[in-house]
């Protein structure tokens, strides 16, 4: 029962830790899927620089409900499609610890895209989003290293069909354009035609072993393979460099170019800052990229940690992708305890909003910003976070329940508003949406209004009123 207790009275915080409540929630949701209110607090009292360390450097052991998840999630065991997998990506979206880790694998995923219904392999999409974890916020080089060794990552770009009397430039042409140095407004790259050619003479013989079909107890891992006798070994120009280059060759010499350092640090900014590009902060980032060997994880530093990533000009300027919506919110309410059947269908949410978690729509993977959000989607947005929100049974809506009545039992319709807000992670609302849902407050009452039986609805039905508006669907 929601109660308000008699003895508390309006509380308030000062300018400088409303500012640092807000700047903290800013990057529990860039870099993470956002946080509880109660966690932004704890978050605080480590210091805003030391938790961007925390963030940026997990801890590689496995995850302490390993076991747990392989018994619940037994299908992920031995997956044989994407579909058995996702149970097990999505439970670490919505649960873990370490939230970068997880976000950065996403943002590979979406990059360096791999299809599942192609690929049609459950166990080796794992293996592909742990490599992203273990590798994605290194150097650079190195993770474009192992994606090229990455038995999946050559069969869904036929590296298997590439030969050497007969080269294949799917992986050559798409290691160019999508995954390191990329293309400008006009289709044109920092690299020819030529470059690509050599590019696929380079790669044969790198290919994906052929696999056994799945037996009864779930598919055969997937092996890189390296056939020498297959593989181009003559002389070769490549972005100006002529030499007997083999595929390692090629990413050393990709890496080394000021066009791929740029590639990077516009992607990581589009990604993690803002959907429109600013040119003076990623030519910054660049700078930062080269000037640390290529290292992901400076970049990420330099851009967490930077006054213009602090500004609230690009606060609420993101749209959410689904799986920020779905696993944000998820973490919000805070209900799963074990990893049950119902949240084994949390990637289905994420699939009906348009995001196919291991399976992008095409090699270029998904396109970010405002064509995630069309009519369709919107309605299963707003539905999916409204229900989420009004799950009395979910920790974390009880939590939310008693930030907003330990506020105080005088607030007005305004008061509340920005108490609800608050318990809901410090989000923000625009003026206008502000006014609407305190015209809201004031036409139906706060719960300090209406008789008790009705004050668990109240605070309710403004918890699912503000997971409505246009502004949550922004971080």
């Amino acid at each position: 029962m929601f109660t308000i207790p008699e003895t508390l009275t309006l509380t308030t915080v000062s300018n400088r830790q409303s500012t640092d409540i807000a700047l903290m929630a800013h990057l529990l949701r860039r870099a993470g899927f956002g946080a509880t209110r109660d966690q932004i607090d704890k978050y605080l009292e480590k210091g805003y620089e030391a938790v961007v360390e925390e963030l940026l450097n997990p801890d590689r052991a496995p995850m302490e409900d390993e076991d747990l998840m392989d018994r619940y999630f037994i299908a992920s065991v031995e997956a044989r499609t994407a579909n058995h997998a996702n149970p097990q990506w999505a439970w670490r979206m919505a649960t873990s610890y370490k939230p970068l880790e997880e976000k950065i694998a996403l943002f590979w995923h979406g990059l360096m895209a791999v299809g599942g219904v192609k690929l049609d392999h459950g166990l080796e999409m794992l293996t592909e989003i742990e490599l992203f974890r273990e590798f994605g916020l290194g150097r650079f080089q190195e993770l474009l290293q192992e994606v090229s060794r990455n038995p999946g990552m050559m069969f869904w770009l036929d590296n298997q069909n590439s030969h050497k009397d007969a080269p294949n430039e799917n992986y050559g042409r798409e290691l160019l354009e999508l995954f390191s140095m990329g293309i400008d407004e006009m289709g044109e790259g920092a690299y020819s035609e030529d470059d690509v050619k050599t590019a696929a003479r380079a790669f044969t013989g790198w290919a994906s072993k052929v696999t056994p079909p799945p037996f009864f107890l779930g598919p055969f891992e997937m092996e890189f393979q390296f056939d020498a006798d297959d593989h181009d070994d003559s002389e070769k120009m490549f972005l100006g460099q002529t030499g007997n280059w083999n595929g390692e060759d090629i990413v050393r010499i990709i890496c080394e170019q000021r066009a791929t350092a740029h590639f990077v640090a516009l992607r990581l900014y589009d990604y993690f800052v803002s959907d429109t590009p600013d040119s003076a902060e990623i030519e910054r980032l660049t700078d930062v990229f080269q000037a640390n060997n290529g290292e992901v994880r400076a970049v990420l530093r330099e851009i967490f940690n930077s006054d213009h990533f602090k500004s609230e000009a690009v606060r609420f300027r993101k749209i959410k992708s689904p799986a920020d919506l779905v696993f944000g919110t998820t973490r919000l309410v805070d209900r799963f305890e074990i990893p049950e059947l119902d949240s084994g269908t949390l990637a289905n949410y994420t699939l009906f909003m348009g995001q196919y978690l291991m399976n992008p729509p095409s090699v270029e993977g998904w396109h970010e910003g405002e064509e995630w959000v069309d009519s369709g989607a919107l309605i299963e947005r707003i539905n999916f976070a409204s229900t989420e929100v009004s799950r009395l049974d979910a920790r974390g809506v009880q939590r939310m329940l008693d930030r907003v009545r330990e506020t105080g039992d005088e607030l007005n319709s305004e008061q509340f508003v920005d108490a609800c807000l608050d318990g809901m992670g410090a989000i923000d609302a625009s003026p206008r949406t502000k006014s609407i849902l305190v015209d809201h407050a004031e036409r139906y009452g706060t719960p300090w209004e209406v008789e008790a039986p009705d004050s668990l609805e109240r605070a309710i039905e403004m918890f699912q009123l503000i997971v409505s508006t246009p502004d949550y669907q922004y971080c």
